[in-house]
């Protein structure tokens, strides 16, 4: 029990801790930081290049497309990572295993479904 306590309680040193110190950097920022401004400060920084027409353009819908697939796939990788690196003992363990390998296959056939029908809908294709 009371191991438990003191697990919590370094934990809550670590919250003061990080508190204080995020505190004490805004206010020193806030109490020593420079405020000279200029109009070269104050202006649209894009790239290091001048912004070029306006901010609330529409974009197409195929941009929104890709970034939502570049986002399930990255996902779809971050699941895989883990998965890879039991793979030889997954397959040892007895029923488990089969049973997992089996699943990630699954997980991994209908994203790649998922690939395929939004390819021949033509969603990736830029014009």
């Amino acid at each position: 029990m009371l191991q438990s306590q003191m697990g919590y309680l370094s934990l809550a040193v670590v919250i003061g801790i990080v508190t204080v110190m995020g505190s004490a950097i805004l206010v020193l920022n806030r109490l020593i930081g420079p405020r000279r401004t200029s109009p070269v400060k104050q202006g649209t920084f894009e790239c290091g290049s001048d912004p070029i027409g306006s901010a609330h353009q529409r974009f197409s819908v195929k941009f929104y497309l890709v970034a939502i697939f570049f986002i399930v796939f990255d996902i779809e990788s971050v699941f895989m990572y883990p998965w890879a690196g039991l793979f030889r003992e997954l397959l040892v363990e007895p029923g488990f295993g089969l049973v997992t390998v089996a699943e990630m296959f699954v997980f991994v056939g209908i994203l790649a479904a998922g690939l395929a029908y939004v390819w021949r809908r033509g969603a990736l294709d830029w014009e």
